[in-house]
């Protein structure tokens, strides 16, 4: 097992991770997140993606995972080097109080033994996945407030119809200037050679040496490939035994969520889906979502039995915080009548576009958001694992603590600029109205 019984995240990350380097993680061998539309590929979801060589992977499949820039951020980790993509962890553990950042909890899945394996391999050589984070393309029905044109099809026809948002001048003004028509670079029609290369890697030989395959978009119950992925398993039951998760937003009428549960009686499934907030706060921030379809949705899910597990992400902004703790309790009500395994939670802090930080929030209002955590652990920790729990005091901490969303964050004047500026048209775009939605923050924002 990865972790010894009862040993915390703390004392995992001194026995395992800390003896091989000060930087060390598992993610930066085992894992990926590859955007097929694009080439692009990261280690996890923190660093920002670069390129895959087109030339390489038509050579070598296994190149979609295996490249230069990966190769060089092992060797630094190996020698003990901090990455600079890797900045969100050093973030989180430079805040002190002994701090586990998500380096632990992406090390952690893997066994003792392939974490030796992956540290005394020469950074120079191929290594095969044991999980993998996948995007066909950004086809998607909604255009959550922090997405772009990049990951949102809904978000490419708001530019194209609207134009750029404008009077935007921090470091988060490009994802809301153009259709970053470099994340989709092939239609349908269009031969892709990064889906071409992924499909050949996946028959050859990844269904048997990975672990979890996970599906985001875009949307990815809209793309014909995901589909054609559970197809694969119905009609190739025993190949593999390869694990499958997709990212969805739930947005769909019931026909879909039945089409999924039965596409999945070949297949271990795991489902995450993305939701920070309740009701009208919830359908502010994340556009074109109902929420009372969303939860039922999940509820749904959770009655068929037919998942190995369900997780829900919260991005965590600015707007989130003033429903987030009420938000936490429905999930509670869900772990006491479903099981404590059935669903758990992940809090992770935005910080692009940095404007949208809850960092921009005055400090009185984030200590505020901050106490009412506290008293939600405070009530609920026994239903909570113990990752949900460090996960919630990493936020308090980052509340407390932390003044700037990253190291290249425009100062606050700017920030704040933004934020008026860019809500202030989203409400003109959407139809919304950011007053009435969150009137605890309406004064300060009036006053920006």
């Amino acid at each position: 097992m990865p972790k010894k019984h009862n040993e915390t995240d703390k004392e995992y990350k001194r026995r395992v991770i800390d003896i091989k380097s000060e930087s060390f993680c598992g993610a930066k061998w085992y894992n990926a997140t590859i955007w097929l539309g694009s080439g692009m590929t990261t280690s996890c979801h923190h660093p920002l993606p670069h390129k895959v060589s087109e030339t390489e992977v038509n050579l070598n499949p296994k190149a979609l995972h295996n490249t230069a820039q990966k190769k060089r951020e092992r060797a630094d980790m190996q020698a003990g080097l901090r990455p600079k993509g890797c900045e969100y962890c050093w973030k989180i553990e430079d805040m002190g109080k002994d701090a586990v950042s998500d380096r632990v909890y992406k090390t952690v899945i893997y066994e003792d033994g392939e974490l030796d394996e992956a540290f005394n391999t020469p950074w120079t050589q191929d290594v095969n996945l044991r999980t993998l984070e996948i995007a066909f393309d950004r086809t998607c029905q909604l255009a959550c407030s922090y997405c772009n044109p990049a990951f949102s099809s809904a978000w490419v026809r708001d530019i194209k119809q609207r134009g750029s948002y404008t009077n935007l001048v921090s470091d988060g003004r490009n994802h809301f200037t153009h259709t970053h028509d470099s994340s989709q670079l092939y239609t349908i029609h269009d031969n892709n050679p990064y889906i071409e290369a992924f499909f050949k890697w996946w028959e050859s030989d990844l269904h048997e040496t990975l672990d979890e395959l996970r599906i985001t978009g875009g949307e990815p119950l809209m793309s014909g490939y995901t589909w054609q992925l559970l197809e694969w398993f119905g009609k190739n039951r025993g190949k593999s035994k390869t694990r499958l998760a997709i990212n969805s937003n739930l947005s769909f009428d019931r026909d879909k969520i039945d089409r999924l549960i039965e596409g999945a009686k070949e297949v271990e499934l795991d489902l995450y889906t993305s939701n920070e907030a309740c009701g009208t706060k919830a359908e502010y921030i994340r556009d074109g979502l109902d929420f009372s379809v969303w939860q039922d949705n999940v509820e749904y899910l959770l009655d068929s039995r037919r998942l190995r597990g369900l997780h829900v992400m919260c991005t965590v902004n600015a707007l989130c915080l003033t429903t987030l703790d009420k938000f936490l309790r429905q999930i509670m009500k869900w772990k006491e009548h479903y099981g404590k395994d059935s669903v758990n939670f992940t809090l992770n802090i935005l910080r692009f576009p940095s404007f949208q930080s809850p960092l921009v929030l005055p400090r009185e209002q984030r200590l505020v958001y901050a106490n009412k955590l506290d008293l939600f652990k405070a009530g609920y920790q026994h239903q909570m694992h113990e990752m949900e729990v460090n996960q919630i005091d990493r936020l308090v901490d980052y509340l407390e603590v932390v003044e700037t969303p990253h190291s290249e964050a425009f100062e606050m004047p700017k920030l704040l600029n933004d934020f008026k500026q860019f809500y202030t048209q989203y409400d003109e775009r959407r139809g919304k109205n950011f007053q009435e939605t969150f009137p605890d923050l309406a004064e300060w924002y009036e006053q920006i």
